[in-house]
């Protein structure tokens, strides 16, 4: 398997040239993507996608499932940490989408692997959604049960006691709600910043339905990274996302979420492997971009039912290599691009916090 390199591209903001070249220095000697991704693939399987005979796309009209390919196939380990986290959480009455979304990293966030860096990005506003997206395997109601009024300090005292300096908040979509849950997102941040002010936040949030005054509830909430996922390209999104989920809204989003707070680090996420040209992919990219949108990752749609979407085509490695390398042309922060590429990841996480640092040392 290629081995992506996630931290290749450093945008010219930072202004300092030899912390530049030292950040560099440090990334290029440390764990790249894969290292925190799984454990390294023995040398003979690391090029098995190259010898695969198997058939990586479906034909238009043909209903058979496609074989998951050898890139995609993985032991998930399971130890102590994994069952400390989530002993946790059940106890809290907090949810997770590595959980509901059904991730294929769960047992190697959770158990820490062979770095022992523990990560899970905590689901709030409850484990229902009032959208139907065909991709996500969240389960779906019109009316959820009203939010947990004790969610934001729950969550807070969790990731207080696991010593993170990085956590990923994110939650269903609360169409019911008038403010489709930002009071409740924009709490728990500050929650966890009054515990600890050092823990770095990224919240990865609904469109609000394009209310740009709940969008400003987050962004002054006194979080850190601001992530929205596009999804799919424009073309496909009315058949892979809830028909409330629109394309140039979550666009809008993310473009006024520049406007309201410039130095806010933005995030955004592809899926590949519903049907999309390269065209679509290279174009959505550069909506991104146009947008403001700093840093984004493109992965593997995996079927998690066979309720929901087929997959199309298994994209191989050496294309979301391609994809890589054309993100970092259009000057993104960084581009993390693999097949087992999810929303957030450590590693993803480990270079915002480098950024997110010297930002703030500069102001000192």
């Amino acid at each position: 398997m290629l081995k992506p390199r996630l931290f290749a591209h450093v945008k010219p903001q930072l202004r300092c040239k030899s912390h530049l070249e030292a950040l560099r220095e440090k990334i290029a000697n440390g764990p790249n993507l894969q290292d925190f991704i799984n454990d390294p693939l023995p040398a003979e399987e690391t090029n098995s996608w190259q010898e695969y005979e198997g058939k990586l796309k479906r034909e238009k009209g043909e209903e058979q499932r496609l074989r998951l390919p050898p890139w995609l196939k993985r032991t998930i380990p399971m130890g102590k940490n994994y069952m400390k986290i989530k002993e946790q959480l059940r106890g809290l009455n907090l949810h997770t989408v590595c959980e509901e979304a059904r991730c294929p990293n769960i047992g190697e966030c959770w158990g820490g692997g062979e770095h022992g860096t523990q990560t899970a990005t905590i689901m709030l506003l409850g484990d229902t959604c009032t959208r139907g997206c065909r991709f996500c395997s969240v389960k779906t109601a019109r009316a959820p049960p009203p939010p947990d009024p004790n969610e934001p300090i729950n969550t807070a005292k969790a990731i207080a006691s696991w010593g993170l300096d990085y956590i990923v908040l994110t939650s269903v979509d609360r169409d019911d709600l008038p403010d489709g849950g930002s009071a409740h997102f924009a709490e728990t941040v500050r929650e966890i910043k009054n515990r600890n002010s050092n823990i770095l936040v990224e919240c990865l949030v609904p469109d609000f339905r394009g209310d740009l005054k709940q969008v400003k509830n987050i962004v002054d909430s006194g979080l850190d990274v601001y992530a929205h996922n596009i999804e799919t390209v424009e073309k496909l999104t009315p058949f892979v996302r809830d028909r409330r989920a629109k394309y140039r809204q979550s666009l809008y989003t993310l473009k006024n979420v520049k406007q309201m707070n410039p130095e806010l680090i933005t995030k955004s996420s592809i899926m590949l492997g519903l049907g999309e040209t390269d065209e679509e992919v290279e174009a959505t990219l550069r909506d991104l971009r146009q947008a403001g949108v700093d840093c984004v990752t493109l992965g593997q749609y995996m079927q998690p039912t066979k309720r929901h979407l087929k997959v199309v085509e298994y994209v191989t490695p050496a294309k979301y290599k391609h994809w890589e390398t054309k993100g970092q042309e259009m000057g993104f922060l960084y581009v993390a691009s693999g097949p087992l590429v999810r929303s957030s990841y450590k590693a993803g996480e480990f270079f915002i916090t480098s950024i997110l640092k010297h930002r703030k040392s500069e102001k000192l």
